[in-house]
């Protein structure tokens, strides 16, 4: 499964249809759990059932359909289980009483008949040594050979999938998780890091993240704030009510709440709303190198790095008087000592705080913007709101979450064998 997930979906004609996320197989009274299909991603990010019967090849590095693909959205049935969701981490013991281990991972495999099985268990024992680096030895085992071991009120590990769900974008990670059953969600969810775990709340609706955040503990819930942007941090404290939106700020690094705190002053549907208090921001006497140096961080968000904003001091919002902007487009096109106040458009007309999110739209639409400055009435610069904030507000509510019937979501021509038969029937 290590090396079957991640591997793209192919048609006979070889269009590519999607990526393998996970196996899903159901246990039988005898004999180890038979495979049913796989969970593909298809494009939109919509996860979905592959019947094992519509697949002629499964090889290193690819998977070979027979083309046809229901996009109904996967949700498993009763007495399903997912092999890297579920299954992985899970803890066994050997049926010869030689000790326990837990899963690693599992390998499926094919009979005579070309029916589908789990095959051997990748398994890690204990370790033997005190050294906190110490890992315990590996084994492999058949399913007849171990049985698990569920302890009442024992959860399951989820160490192994959280490494697992380490090289996904923070949108694909955001699904993965939301399609967990509720519990392993949670326990995935507390063996991510607090920054790994804020790029995918971000990527989910407000409701999604209150219940998780809630399921985390006062003191996680409080670092995960201040890992996220201000602006999105001020959206899910929104949703809470004020002692607890009050109790969660507290927590919070004085430095982050105060930020979040001055975005919850402005109303959901304006800029100052919509904006994130972080943008870059430089004195006039800054060089182009320095300005370039800044929107090189990779954790800059695309949008904030595409523009520099040029201020009198202090150059934290709110700062001084803005005076302008620079594209880096035209930073580009001159010599890096050359300062960047000599090449500032004052001509761009900032968006008040308290303009509506409509404004906002019209403004970034007429004028072919990624980000526009965000000024209050003394003419101070108090944030910057981008594209993808004002994406945000036109969408509607459930954009993410919009149902496999929905019209809107349609296949791209490269994917045209993806087809819906007639019925719920998978």
């Amino acid at each position: 499964m290590a090396r079957l997930a991640g591997c793209p979906v192919f048609d006979p004609s070889g269009d590519r249809l999607g990526r393998v996320r996970d196996v899903v197989v159901v246990y039988r009274s005898s004999g180890s759990p038979r495979v049913i299909g796989l969970v593909c991603e298809i494009p939109g990010r919509r996860q979905v059932f592959l019947s094992i019967g519509r697949i002629t090849s499964i090889a290193t590095g690819q998977v070979i359909t027979t083309g046809l693909i229901n996009v109904r959205r996967f949700q498993p049935r009763a007495g399903e289980v997912r092999v890297m969701a579920e299954m992985i981490g899970r803890r066994v013991e050997f049926v010869d009483g030689t000790g326990t281990a837990v899963i690693e991972d599992v390998a499926i495999e094919p009979n005579r008949l070309g029916e589908w099985s789990v095959g051997q268990l990748f398994l890690r024992k204990p370790k033997t040594s005190a050294s906190p680096f110490a890992k315990g030895p590996t084994t492999s085992a058949t399913w007849a050979e171990v049985r698990e071991q569920r302890r009442p009120g024992e959860a399951q590990s989820a160490e192994q999938l959280a490494q697992s769900l380490a090289d996904l974008k923070p949108a694909d990670l955001a699904n993965t998780l939301l399609d967990l059953p509720e519990a392993r969600l949670i326990e995935v969810a507390e063996e991510l890091s607090d920054e790994r775990l804020a790029d995918a709340l971000e990527e989910m609706p407000e409701e999604d993240q209150v219940r998780i955040l809630e399921r985390l503990g006062d003191e996680r819930a409080a670092n995960i704030l201040d890992s996220m942007d201000p602006d999105d941090a001020a959206d899910v404290l929104a949703e809470l009510p004020q002692q607890r939106l009050e109790e969660l700020l507290g927590l919070m690094e004085p430095d982050e709440a105060e930020d979040v705190r001055m975005l919850l002053r402005y109303g959901p549907d304006t800029a100052g709303g919509l904006m994130t208090s972080e943008p870059i921001i430089l004195p006039a006497d800054a060089t182009i190198a320095e300005a370039l140096a800044l929107i090189r961080r990779h954790e800059l968000h695309p949008a904030l790095a595409a523009s520099v904003f040029v201020t009198l001091p202090p150059y934290e919002t709110p700062t001084g008087r803005f005076l302008g902007a620079v594209h880096f487009q035209r930073m580009l096109r001159y010599p890096p000592h050359e300062r960047i106040g000599a090449i500032l458009d004052d001509t761009l007309e900032p968006l008040l705080v308290t303009a509506p999110g409509a404004e906002a739209a019209r403004r970034l639409a007429s004028y072919d913007l990624v980000s526009m400055p965000v000024v209050d009435a003394a003419h101070r610069l108090v944030g910057a709101v981008t594209v993808d904030d004002v994406l945000d507000y036109l969408l509607p509510d459930d954009w993410r979450s919009q149902d496999a019937n929905d019209e809107r979501i349609t296949a791209p021509p490269e994917t045209g064998t993806i087809s819906l038969p007639p019925g719920g029937a998978r």
